[in-house]
């Protein structure tokens, strides 16, 4: 399969792997690909990388050995799924990449066992976040030039099922707002909570159908919920009363519309007072804690996303948000 021998005497011989030249602060990148014949006018280039040696192709194969790349490629069909593609195999890595803009998930599970497998590592960005296309999502190789088969094969049980990796496209969600307070509605104070979800919702290119404001009254909330699901809100924003005093009456409200709520808490900071729950009829309602009035990041940012992308979620799933739940915004003491 390969054999090693001197740069000096390497003319007129095949690499079998891509060669990386670095210079400090400059380049780094892949210099000569494999299946490159070397030539006369390569040897002091390969000199000068510091190759004294070289492993060129062998007619002799062994099959117990597995080639980086070709091992790559089963890296990249156990990850890769709708909605992305791969770049060109390089330096024995393949990168995957979004083709749309969408939210990335990954199966954090799966992953940890794969890579605790000898000579074997794939590397994911953050799951959870939203992508753009063409961001990069995850790269994979082996680690040896080549690799033992029954280490490669270790492999078979994670290649059944869904792939590691998914993009979610986002939905053409519409928005409705419900804006509580007494202090607001009366005018006593001027509501910044609107201009905040608005731009939040114009990140995401969606329609707010109306913006209603209630004053602390049961029935008022009550009924100003009903009035933007019947101009077609599926994503619903209750603002203000989250918390513990008695004053506030948000969570009722939201409660006796006929919402399942799946959490009322969050393990997240800031945004601990945030409510989730689900309509029947697939309509998210949330009450929203006044830290998203004024912090850059809160729970309501990283479970947004899910939203837009019409992904569920339960209480597990919030309950795992607590593992990197304290944010650290620029607004908060680091």
């Amino acid at each position: 399969m390969m054999k090693r021998i001197k740069t000096i005497d390497a003319v007129g011989e095949e690499l079998v792997h891509d060669l990386t030249r670095i210079v400090k602060d400059v380049h780094k990148g892949r210099e000569f690909k494999r299946g490159h014949i070397v030539q006369e006018e390569d040897i002091q280039r390969l000199l000068s990388m510091g190759k004294t040696h070289l492993y060129v192709k062998d007619n002799e194969n062994d099959e117990d050995l597995i080639f980086e790349e070709d091992a790559a490629v089963r890296l990249k069909d156990l990850c890769i799924n709708e909605h992305m593609y791969a770049g060109e195999i390089s330096e024995g890595k393949i990168e995957i990449f979004s083709d749309i803009d969408g939210l990335f998930t990954v199966d954090i599970e799966r992953l940890n066992k794969i890579n605790e497998l000898k000579n074997i590592m794939i590397a994911t960005r953050w799951g959870g976040v939203p992508v753009k296309k063409n961001a990069k999502l995850a790269g994979m190789r082996v680690i040896p030039l080549f690799i033992k088969k029954d280490e490669l094969d270790a492999l078979i049980p994670f290649e059944t099922g869904e792939p590691l990796l998914k993009v979610h496209p986002l939905q053409d969600k519409k928005v409705g707002i419900v804006i509580t307070g007494s202090e607001v509605y009366h005018g006593r104070i001027e509501d910044k909570f609107k201009d905040v979800l608005e731009s939040k919702c114009n990140d995401y290119s969606l329609e707010i159908v109306d913006v209603q404001y209630s004053d602390d009254d049961m029935d008022m909330i009550l009924k100003k919920i009903s009035v933007v699901r019947e101009k077609g809100a599926n994503i619903i924003l209750c603002t203000g009363g989250m918390s513990v005093d008695p004053d506030d009456l948000t969570p009722g409200a939201i409660k006796e519309s006929g919402a399942e709520i799946i959490t009322y808490g969050s393990p997240v900071l800031p945004g601990a007072m945030f409510l989730l729950g689900y309509f029947k009829d697939g309509t998210t309602i949330m009450g929203l804690p006044g830290s998203v009035m004024y912090e850059k990041q809160t729970v309501f940012d990283l479970i947004f996303p899910y939203t837009i992308a019409d992904i569920t979620l339960t209480k597990r799933d919030i309950a795992k948000l607590g593992y990197g739940g304290l944010l650290m915004n620029p607004s908060r003491e680091n």
